[in-house]
């Protein structure tokens, strides 16, 4: 028996697989992971990626923060914010990373400080997650901007 998973920000409905067969979730403590009938779970999510198994097929989301409410035949992943890994452009990335790491090496107003360091962690988790997924297999399935 599959396990339904929903990846939803407050803007929008990310991704949705009715069928999955393994979720791999950035908890706050650790990651953990998340096969059909598992015990429910309430709980927050850290910076990391999220992977979601269907077979052979991966999908894959940076995942910055948020929370996870696990049931045995669903899971909803409420993220501050997720961002598929194969709508990364890794271009925009570099120069995201060099901006931050610029501006931590240069130093920043005290009030601007933690702005900077989430933004060279953001920078670097995307980085890390787009370049594994250069060398997996193909995407499980995306739902368009609209939740369709």
């Amino acid at each position: 028996m599959p396990i339904h998973v929903e990846v939803v920000t407050q803007e929008r409905r990310v991704f949705e697989e009715p069928e999955a067969d393994f979720i791999l979730i950035p908890g706050s403590e650790g990651e953990m992971g998340v096969l059909p009938h598992h015990a429910p779970v309430l709980t927050t999510l850290g910076f990391g990626e999220l992977v979601i198994r269907k077979g052979g097929a991966e999908e894959s989301f940076a995942i910055y923060g948020g929370v996870v409410d696990i049931r045995p035949d669903k899971v909803v992943v409420l993220a501050d914010l997720a961002e598929s890994s194969y709508g990364m452009d890794l271009e925009a990335i570099e120069a995201a990373r060099e901006r931050a790491s610029q501006m931590m090496a240069e130093g920043v107003p005290e009030g601007e400080n933690r702005a900077a360091v989430l933004a060279l962690r953001r920078a670097e988790l995307a980085l890390r997650i787009k370049n594994r997924m250069q060398s997996r297999g193909p995407l499980i399935r995306i739902i368009d901007e609209d939740g369709d």
